[in-house]
């Protein structure tokens, strides 16, 4: 899944190491009316919801900042707002979130963008804007221009957040573009309309499908044309590649080479906020050194997360984390993995309150014999759990002609069963020490073995666990099926 996991990981632990991101755009206060419906209204056919709670949060460039902080970024914001109410407000938010409020640019006969969302129950039934439907002029721009071009030295990234409110204008995407090139900063893009020739010299423009298609002009369900005319229009704007986000279907990078990663499956409640989560992670990824595929997949995580929420929700630094590691141990070479990264995995299956079974092996031939035994110990509990003996160790057992297949080759079987969790290998002649270090909830062996003789029954036991003994599928043994293949 990433070129380097165990990096990705560690930058995401490490809060993508604090980097800072300037984020310019239009910001919004996002309000919520919750409520629940249980009639019609008898003045006109509409629902009446019973107003039960209010809440309020960053929405649009405001989010994208507020994202930013969540996964532990510095933030600022640039934008355009009122002298109001809903400015103090949101002011107030951004600071209480982690985010540099101080770029904040009052524009005068401009209130702030507010919007409320009427819900009943997860179901959104109105919502009311508050805004002015006149474009900021020249005048209201320029002081914007000089302060994101002045601000974009001191960050790591800059993300220019388009909302058509009038905020990133040509001018302002211009001169942000200019002063973050000449700093050999990465700017990325969350573009709005038809006309892209403002976001020139960007690093990156992250569309969604819909939005490729009012730039291309090319149905957005022909995905072969869309592709083709989005790495024309790449090369036009001079970007270093492309992204389009294309929902259910996942995310595609238009680069040297197209890479596309499928979206995780999930009950979608809202996507309110997923394309402001997916800038704002795919640009603390870059700052923090990542690859643009490897800080795409880690966009795609985040935003199978947020669309799980209802509402405008920031996305969590733990969250990625959690997912992140489920991802990766659900990938055949994720599950292959230290002594150390498998206990840490195993405390989370616990504390998560799962059955951890552990059993062991050579496994150097796989045979039906294998498969058996391993489906079944997964059903001894939520988890398994592979010691698997290393080569020498083998070599030590077995003698001098085993094993057949080498360890990584034994591991990578073994972590391609969709019953193993996880594949640990151990260099000593019993698991015994392995045992001890991981603490299972439950010892897996076969009934050729009595209880008395398996190595860590009694460890297990100690700790509150318990041995499980399987029935074997007779006649299947690596031995024997090496003797029949010598004899042909």
């Amino acid at each position: 899944m990433f070129s380097d996991a165990d990096a990705v990981l560690a930058l995401v632990r490490a809060g993508f190491r604090g980097k800072r991101v300037l984020v310019v755009g239009d910001a919004m206060l996002d309000r919520y009316l919750w409520g629940e419906v249980s009639r019609i209204s008898p003045e006109a056919p509409v629902p009446v919801v019973r107003l039960t709670r209010r809440s309020a949060t960053a929405g649009g460039a405001a989010n994208v900042a507020a994202n930013l902080a969540r996964l532990g970024c510095t933030a600022s914001l640039c934008a355009a707002v009122g002298a109001d109410a809903g400015r103090d407000e949101l002011a107030a938010m951004l600071q209480a979130q982690g985010v540099d409020p101080g770029l904040l640019t009052v524009v005068p006969g401009f209130p702030t963008i507010v919007k409320t969302r009427v819900l009943g129950g997860h179901q959104q039934v109105v919502r009311i804007d508050e805004e002015e439907p006149r474009k900021l002029d020249a005048v209201a721009v320029a002081p914007l221009a000089s302060t994101a071009a002045a601000a974009v030295a001191s960050h790591d990234a800059v993300i220019l957040s388009d909302y058509a409110k009038g905020v990133v204008q040509p001018a302002v995407a211009q001169a942000v573009i200019a002063a973050a090139r000449a700093k050999g900063i990465p700017v990325l893009v969350d573009p709005k309309g038809a006309d892209w020739a403002k976001y020139q010299g960007a690093t990156t423009v992250t569309p969604n499908t819909g939005e490729l298609a009012t730039a291309t002009g090319i149905p957005a369900h022909d995905y072969e044309r869309m592709v083709s005319a989005g790495a024309v229009l790449r090369d036009r704007l001079g970007l270093a590649f492309l992204t389009f986000t294309r929902g259910e279907h996942g995310i595609t990078l238009i680069g040297e080479r197209t890479t596309s990663v499928p979206a995780q499956a999930r009950e979608v409640f809202d996507v309110s906020g997923a394309g402001d989560t997916v800038i704002a992670t795919m640009a603390a990824a870059i700052a923090g050194g990542l690859s643009p595929e490897d800080a795409m997949r880690l966009a795609n995580a985040a935003a199978g997360i947020v669309v799980g929420k209802v509402g405008t929700v920031p996305i969590e630094r733990a969250e990625l984390e959690h997912e992140l590691i489920r991802l990766i141990a659900a990938e055949p070479e994720g599950k292959v993995r230290s002594w150390s990264e498998a206990t840490s995995q195993i405390a989370r299956w616990k504390a998560a309150g799962e059955e951890v079974v552990f059993t062991n092996g050579c496994f150097d031939i796989l045979h039906a014999g294998h498969c058996q035994i391993l489906e079944q110990s997964r059903r001894v509990g939520d988890r398994l759990v592979v010691g698997l003996n290393a080569d020498d160790s083998v070599r030590r057992l077995k003698g001098p002609t085993r094993p057949v297949n080498p360890q990584e080759d034994r591991a990578a079987v073994l972590a391609a069963l969709a019953c193993v969790d996880l594949v640990v290998l151990f260099d000593q002649d019993t698991p015994l020490e392995l045992i001890t270090t991981l603490r299972p909830d439950v010892l897996v062996k076969g009934q050729d073995y009595r209880e008395d003789q398996v190595v860590g029954g009694p460890e297990v036991k100690s700790w509150g666990g318990r041995v499980a003994l399987l029935p074997l599928l007779p006649g299947r043994s690596t031995t024997n099926t090496i003797k029949r293949a010598n004899c042909g």
